[in-house]
């Protein structure tokens, strides 16, 4: 069967042959994810600037300034994981950081623009609330006389300076599988490439702020009091939290294998 990009293919069957049409814009929510602070920081305003801290764009203009390859290469270079991280967020403000969150969501890829990525940000008290319910939630499980350990990963979590919440919405996915069956054992699979994509992209963003951060994955031990906590729609999957915050060392060394090992390239161009 021959295969058609996702993001052009409207798939039908009709006398046993896939048709493929361009299909018609989708309408969803641009931006329905929940951002929390101490303060209740929750910024309606227009996204108007990228997380790229010397390149500016708007969300309907996209600027002329021009970057290399090698910018963007180098700032995915730098992005690593860092423990621990502080509170220490330097000059980057709430909206700053709910901005560039809602730029990447926005304009991150997903297939058949399907846009099934949820975002929610936690910072002050809101971050540290999630660490100390992962915290009981653990406690809960943990031999006690291994605990400890745990205990101070977590305290470790909750002294940085923030969380970002990654979710796919169930709802939009089984939608796709609905009106494009032949495709419905990939959607699961797509959205989340569609998250992982959004999550490097977060992160390195953090990066060119001067943040550092670590991927977590506490789900789905915590995925019910979290919901509960942030009145999260039942149709939002948890997969993974980014914390983040200031750097306080540098990354650990990290090894590589042969690239030759792993790559492929054939003709010329």
């Amino acid at each position: 069967m021959r295969h058609f990009a996702p993001s052009r293919l409207r798939a039908t069957i009709s006398s046993g042959l896939i048709r493929s049409t361009t299909p018609k814009p989708k309408t969803l929510s641009p931006f329905t994810a929940i951002s929390r602070s101490t303060t209740n920081n929750i910024t309606n305003n227009k996204p108007s600037v990228t997380f790229t801290s010397n390149i500016h764009t708007s969300s309907s203009k996209m600027s002329s300034t021009q970057i290399s390859a090698n910018a963007v290469l180098d700032l995915i270079k730098q992005r690593r994981t860092y423990y621990p991280l502080s509170k220490d967020l330097g000059s980057l403000t709430t909206e700053r950081i709910n901005e560039i969150v809602k730029e990447a969501l926005q304009h991150v890829p997903s297939s058949f623009n399907s846009q099934s990525n949820r975002v929610v940000v936690l910072l002050g008290a809101e971050h540290e609330k999630l660490w100390d319910i992962t915290t009981e939630t653990l406690k809960a499980i943990v031999p006690e006389d291994s605990f400890a350990s745990t205990a101070g990963k977590m305290a470790m979590f909750k002294g940085a300076a923030g969380t970002i919440l990654f979710f796919e919405d169930e709802t939009v996915v089984k939608g796709m599988q609905e009106q494009f069956a032949v495709y419905a054992d990939r959607f699961p699979v797509w959205a989340v490439q569609s998250d992982a994509m959004l999550q490097h992209t977060l992160w390195v963003a953090l990066e060119a702020e001067g943040l550092g951060a670590n991927l977590q994955h506490y789900n789905p031990l915590i995925d019910a009091k979290v919901a509960e906590t942030w009145s999260i729609p039942e149709s939002w999957k948890l997969n993974a939290q980014l914390v983040f915050g200031g750097k306080t060392g540098d990354a650990g060394e990290k090894a590589f294998g042969p690239v030759e090992e792993k790559f492929k390239s054939f003709g010329s161009a």
